[in-house]
């Protein structure tokens, strides 16, 4: 049976202060207890610096789909074979939404591969759970000693 890609549609610029507010508080969420960096994460990530990057990178926007019943709740950015985010309202996350922006980001997008954070063992599960498998590369991420590694379907 095919996937009902009913509430996935192309993100807009009207759309930038929404993505924005789900990336922040994703990675305040996910990667703030690793990284612990107080003066990015709480003064430099900001939702009106961010949506004003989107709006002067329209780029980032033409390359995002975004889960909109009516309100946006998540969103997947795909460039060439590669999901470069996938970030879902932390509050309705486990409903599904992520699986429907993957099972998209594949699907429609052409989505093969990506980068997760060696640590975030939830977005490992999460990914393996929809198909895609761990690789022996690893990325190390910028100025510290954690790394991304790369997972294919």
């Amino acid at each position: 049976m095919p996937n009902d890609f009913t509430h996935i549609r192309p993100a807009r610029i009207t759309d930038a202060a929404r993505l924005a507010e789900i990336e922040i508080f994703n990675y305040r969420l996910n990667f703030y207890p690793i990284f612990r960096y107080d003066p990015f994460y709480f003064e430099e990530l900001s939702v009106p610096a961010m949506t004003e990057e989107y709006r002067r990178e329209p780029e980032r926007i033409l390359h995002t789909a975004v889960y909109d019943d009516g309100v946006v709740k998540g969103f997947v950015r795909v460039n060439g074979d590669e999901i470069e985010k996938l970030f879902v309202e932390p509050v309705l996350q486990n409903s599904g939404i992520g699986g429907a922006l993957l099972s998209y980001a594949v699907e429609a997008l052409g989505g093969k591969r990506l980068l997760v954070l060696e640590k975030n063992l939830r977005a490992i599960r999460f990914y393996e759970r929809h198909g895609f498998h761990r690789t022996d590369r690893k990325q190390r991420v910028d100025d510290t000693n954690e790394f991304f590694i790369w997972m294919e379907r």
